[in-house]
């Protein structure tokens, strides 16, 4: 009986170690696998929160997942925060798919932490309209939009104010400090520098006009915001009626009640993307490129459209809740920026903003 009870223990303690894990991971690095408990096959995504992380969550995720079986998981956070996560974790990728802004597409790029995304990989990319495309076979452009001016309506009616034609037009004692700039580490605040740069005969190969014109846009606000979280509320409590922002949150501002409308300035709007990368190493590249593909599918485009992005498939439309606020007409200038030199001159950029520009806040101001 104790021989018995001997080789009982034995066994016992193999299948223990069996359940193990035979390779020790370094700390900081996890096991990543496509396959749940009962082989489901999952792919993790990071991007931004709120209504992109809601259209991925709520909508385009589950539907995917009855097409396919596929899991997908959500990690919500700035563009640039995602991208150096990816870059900590390029030797043992904890992320799938990355959503980044064009400037951190191109950088992602320069790193080589993403892997090569068009036609040849993705078919649907095929359909893509190349305006939304930062750059040539690094990622898949999915959530179409512009960064562009916008204005409280009713504000501008009762005290009488000209409508916004210019990007200098950002700049008047008129709006009285109610103001919602996005500070330069975003990228909101970037394309207005941009914009102030176009407006007074400047080029982003040349932005002094622009830093220049946004001492003046300083000394009229208050503050610069640091980021939607903080820019949505000011324009939904009354504390801002003149802003920059990306379309799509004109557009959800707009349909939930607030009364605002965009803006396209003479000089143009940016129009750009939130791009799907594929993380480089990834051992769920397949479904990864899957889901990158229903992500510029017809179908897919069409639910992200009904949460006011431009969709990034050329012929789609914008859905009719939207045209009011946000619609572009054929009259209306776009165009594509130079992000590689985005990329290129953001660092210093960044470092003269602060030192230059803040420092003038509310200077003119009564």
């Amino acid at each position: 009986m104790k021989k018995i009870m001997s080789i009982f223990s034995i066994m016992i303690l193999i299948a223990l170690t069996g359940c193990g894990n035979p390779t020790p991971q370094k700390p900081g690095e996890a096991v990543q696998t496509n396959s749940g408990e009962k082989g489901e096959k999952k792919i993790t995504i990071a991007g931004n929160g709120g209504v992109i992380e809601s259209a991925i969550r709520d909508v385009i995720a589950p539907k995917f997942k009855e097409e396919t079986g596929i899991t997908v998981n959500y990690i919500s956070g700035l563009s640039g925060e995602i991208l150096s996560k990816v870059e900590l974790q390029k030797n043992a990728p904890q992320i799938d798919i990355a959503f980044f802004v064009p400037v951190d597409v191109i950088r992602a790029k320069d790193k080589d932490l993403i892997e090569p995304v068009d036609a040849s990989n993705v078919p649907n990319m095929k359909s893509v309209d190349p305006r939304f495309i930062p750059t040539e076979k690094a990622a898949a452009p999915v959530f179409g939009l512009v960064i562009a001016p916008a204005y409280n309506t009713e504000t501008f009616k009762k005290k009488n104010l000209k409508p916004i034609e210019s990007w200098n037009d950002l700049v008047s004692p008129a709006y009285e400090g109610k103001t919602a700039f996005a500070d330069i580490t975003n990228d909101w605040g970037f394309n207005t520098l941009n914009g102030l740069a176009l407006s007074n005969g400047g080029t982003t190969e040349n932005i002094e006009p622009g830093l220049e014109k946004a001492k003046d846009l300083a000394g009229y606000s208050n503050t610069f915001y640091k980021n939607s979280t903080q820019m949505m509320p000011a324009i939904q409590q009354g504390a801002a009626d003149v802003t920059v922002m990306g379309s799509y949150s004109i557009g959800e501002l707009a349909v939930s009640g607030i009364p605002i409308k965009m803006a396209v300035p003479k000089e143009g709007v940016p129009l750009q993307a939130f791009s799907a990368g594929l993380v480089k190493n990834t051992p769920n590249s397949e479904e990864a490129l899957e889901f990158i593909n229903y992500l510029v599918s017809e179908e897919a485009q069409q639910f992200i459209s009904e949460k006011g992005f431009y969709p990034t498939v050329e012929g789609m439309k914008l859905p009719g809740k939207y045209e009011e606020s946000i619609g572009l007409k054929g009259s209306d200038k776009t165009f594509k920026p130079d992000f590689a030199k985005f990329a290129e001159i953001r660092a210093q950029v960044s470092d003269r903003w602060a030192k230059e520009v803040t420092p003038e806040l509310g200077k003119k101001l009564k």
